[in-house]
Formats: structure tokens, C-alpha cells, sequence
């Protein structure tokens, strides 16, 4: 009798306790999906107001370009919405079909406790128990069988109110099943759907970087506004110079490291600083920086020395932009950022990642824009870079 009261009681603990483990393992993976939810939810209202504003402006050549990268870094910020949500379906199914196996034996050890109980309640039924009690010698051995009939007959209770929930929970389970499953379904079709969506728009994107690249008009004017964007990156470049603030650790000065900088991407220099003549037009423009195009399996960005992030947004022209001082008016500049993994304020390491390469704002497609800055003035980046 006490071994089936032991039993029962601790198949009732262990089944508490094990649900609650879980439980709360569970809400901390759906709050940590949760934040990622959010925080794409929030990049995804905050492209879509830009989108507004630009089309809003005036029609240049430079605006277009925005809208189509808004455009398309919305699309890809939907497929990983997308992306995230389905990662979080699939491991509430797998959460699901191990839920069901395990709550099938929970409710076969029930079965069986109960059954335990049961049996013993039955053989100390009223009558039986009125024969003991004439039958006990000692008082203290009456009032101890007494007490655990009552713990069995309670455990009893407890027991099959856990069964009714379990069994509840079980065709809870079967039912979340096949909605998860259908809710997947539905989740890699419209998956499907917005990889065509991109693709639809990439195409239009690679039709007007033709444009530009073919027509000496387009191409002048692109360059032209163009122009007009490196006066106004000039201008902010020279307010930041005003700005006083201390790294909160020993580093080396910038002008230390001339030659001996870390590549802030992998990849080919497919853009280089100074002047450049257009092999068709025959017009000469001046490029401030470099453009690196990464491989497609490392696209990280990554701070050239430590330093302070002053700006970390979109601008036109450069698309997604990062500017780090460096002190002492030494800065460095990272256009055409698919992700920003900084922001504003951010005290940033050497060698820190700190964006993804991308295509915003970019005329020769997913690469890094690097200049580096002595107050306004550009430097050759390829001087400063150690060698590969």
C-alpha cells in the first residue's frame, strides 16, 4: 500500500515537474523568436516608409535607383519574415509529433497508477475497513493506514484530473499537428512567391543599370547627381570633424597602420580610387574610394581600425552607408550595406564585423564601397590596406 502511494505521488511530481521544464524552455524559444519577428517587422515598416518618401520626391536617376534597392532589400526582408516564421513552425511541429508520443506513455503510466490505486482502495472498500479496525491491535498502526487511505484516495483525484488534462492536451496536440502542417504549406508558397517577386525585380534593376551603362545621357546624368551627393557626404563629413570624443581604450593612431590596415571585405577590386575615363563615352570622373566585390559566401563587412560610429543610415547615392571616426579626423566609409550590424554611437573594435555587403545604391551590383578620409579630403584606400 505505501509503495503504490509513493509511486503514484511521484509519478505526479516527475510529470509537474517535467511539463514546467518545458514550458519554460518553450516561452523562452517563442520569446526569442518573437524578438526576431519584431525586429524585421520593424526594418519592414521603416523600408516601406522610405519607399513613400521617395516616391513622394522628384524622379531622378538616383531615385529610381533607391525605390528599386527599397524595393528589393523590402522583398528580402519579407522572405526572412517569412523565412523566420517558418523555422519557428517547424520546430513547434517537431515540439508537436515528440508531444504526442510522450503524452501517449504519460497517459499509459497513468492508466497503470491509477489502476494501482484502485485495486488497493477496493480491498480496504468500507466493509473491509470496518474489519481492520476491529481487527488492529495497535491504535497508532489504524491511525497510520488511515492516513495513507486518505493520501491514495486524494492522489486518486489529482491523478485523474491529470488524466482528463492530458488526454485533452493529446487531442489538443493532434489537432495543432495538422494545423502547423497546413500553416507550413501556406508559408513555403508564399516563400515561393516572393522569391519570384525578387527575381522580377532584380530584373528590372539589371535593365536600368544597362540604361546607364549604355546611354552617354543616362550616364551623365547619373553621374552628375552623383556629384552633387559627394558634396553633401562632404559637408556632413565636415560637421562630424567638430564633434570631440575619446576611445574608451588604448589603440594605435590611424596614420600608425598606413599600409598595414585589415581589408574590411574579401573579394576583387572591381572599382579603383582617382580618376576614371569611361572606355565608351570618353568622360573622366573622380571615385573617392574603392569598390570590392565580395564572394557570395562571405559577404561580412568589417571595421579597417577602431573607432566610434558616427553615421549609420541610408544615403543617396551610397546606399546603405556606415562612417567611422577614427579620431583625430581619420574616418572611414562602407557603402552599399545590405545589413548594418552597428549603429550610431557604437564603439567598434579593428577587425569587427559590422555590416553585410549589399547592392544599395550600388551600379555594378552586391559589392563594398570603402573610402577612407583625412578630414574631407579622400585617400587612396589601396595605400592604407595592407597586402593580400
Amino acid at each position: 500500500m505505501k509503495r503504490s502511494k509513493i509511486f503514484a505521488l511521484g509519478m505526479l511530481a516527475l510529470l509537474f515537474a517535467s511539463s514546467g521544464w518545458l514550458r519554460a524552455g518553450r516561452q523562452q524559444e517563442t520569446a526569442e523568436y518573437e524578438k526576431r519577428l519584431a525586429k524585421i517587422k520593424q526594418e519592414i515598416d521603416a523600408l516601406k516608409q522610405k519607399i513613400g518618401e521617395e516616391e513622394k520626391k522628384e524622379k531622378t536617376i538616383l531615385s529610381s535607383l533607391d525605390r528599386l534597392g527599397f524595393t528589393k532589400s523590402l522583398i528580402r526582408n519579407e522572405q526572412a519574415l517569412l523565412s523566420v516564421q517558418l523555422e519557428k513552425n517547424r520546430l513547434d511541429l517537431a515540439a508537436i509529433k515528440k508531444s504526442i508520443p510522450e503524452l501517449n506513455a504519460t497517459l499509459e503510466q497513468e492508466k497503470q497508477a491509477l489502476a494501482r490505486i484502485l485495486v488497493t482502495l477496493y480491498k480496504f472498500g468500507p466493509l473491509s475497513f470496518v474489519r481492520f479496525v476491529f481487527q488492529a491491535e495497535d491504535l497508532k498502526i489504524l491511525l497510520g493506514e488511515s492516513k495513507h487511505l486518505s493520501v491514495l484516495a486524494s492522489s486518486e483525484e489529482r491523478m485523474i484530473d491529470a488524466y482528463k488534462k492530458n488526454l485533452n492536451a493529446l487531442g489538443q496536440a493532434e489537432s495543432d499537428l495538422k494545423a502547423k502542417e497546413k500553416e507550413i504549406d501556406s508559408l513555403i508558397q508564399r516563400a515561393g512567391a516572393k522569391k519570384a517577386e525578387l527575381e522580377a525585380e532584380e530584373k528590372k534593376d539589371r535593365a536600368f543599370m544597362d540604361q546607364i551603362r549604355t546611354s552617354k545621357k543616362t550616364y551623365e546624368q547619373t553621374i552628375d547627381e552623383l556629384s552633387i551627393q559627394a558634396r553633401e557626404l562632404q559637408l556632413m563629413i565636415q560637421k562630424f570633424e567638430k564633434e570631440e570624443w575619446a576611445i574608451p581604450f588604448p589603440f594605435v593612431p590611424f596614420y600608425e597602420k598606413k599600409g598595414r590596415l585589415p581589408w574590411p571585405a574579401g573579394g576583387k577590386v572591381v572599382s579603383s580610387f582617382g580618376l576614371q575615363r569611361h572606355p565608351q563615352f570618353n568622360t573622366v570622373t573622380m571615385n573617392n574610394g574603392v569598390e570590392i566585390a565580395p564572394p557570395k559566401e562571405n559577404l561580412a563587412v568589417r571595421s579597417v581600425h577602431a573607432g566610434k560610429v558616427v553615421f549609420a543610415d541610408y544615403f543617396k547615392g551610397y546606399g546603405n552607408l556606415i562612417i567611422i571616426d577614427h579620431g583625430m579626423t581619420y574616418y572611414s566609409l562602407y557603402g552599399h550595406c545590405a545589413k548594418f550590424l552597428v549603429q550610431k554611437g557604437d564603439i567598434v573594435k579593428t577587425d569587427q564585423p559590422i555590416a553585410e555587403a549589399g547592392d544599395t545604391g550600388s551600379l555594378v551590383g552586391v559589392s563594398l564601397y570603402f573610402e577612407i578620409r583625412y578630414k574631407t579630403k579622400p585617400l587612396d584606400p589601396l595605400q592604407w590596406l595592407g597586402r593580400k
